[in-house]
């Protein structure tokens, strides 16, 4: 399984972006995607999933500002990011789960906001 993100890039706070992440491989019975992110010195910390039944969940920081979605046909998933701020600054992981818990990460794809 391979997945591969884009998308990240600099952007002045308040701006968007969108992060795409691609799923390619054996996908059967892929449950939940979403994304992650890991900031210098910090943990990594959920920032939204989606499951296979559309079932969405936020981390309270990006309640109202980010917005997760899937497209199962495909195996993509997308996040839109507006009104961003400095400390969303980080490097954004996609992570693909499938039915028996197995996990799959990308390799990141770094956001910086600048204030």
């Amino acid at each position: 399984v391979q997945v591969v993100e884009s998308g990240g890039g600099l952007v002045q706070a308040g701006g968007s972006l969108r992060l795409s992440c691609a799923a390619s491989g054996s996908l059967f019975s892929i449950e939940t995607m979403g994304w992650y992110r890991q900031a210098p010195g910090k943990k990594r910390e959920l920032v939204a999933t989606i499951g296979s039944g559309g079932t969405i969940d936020n981390a309270d920081s990006v309640k109202g500002r980010f917005t997760i979605s899937r497209d199962n046909g495909k195996d993509f998933v997308y996040l839109n990011m507006n009104s961003l701020k400095p400390e969303d600054t980080a490097m954004y992981y996609c992570v693909v789960q499938f039915s028996d818990y197995s996990k799959y990460w990308g390799q990141g794809t770094q956001v910086t906001v600048s204030s």
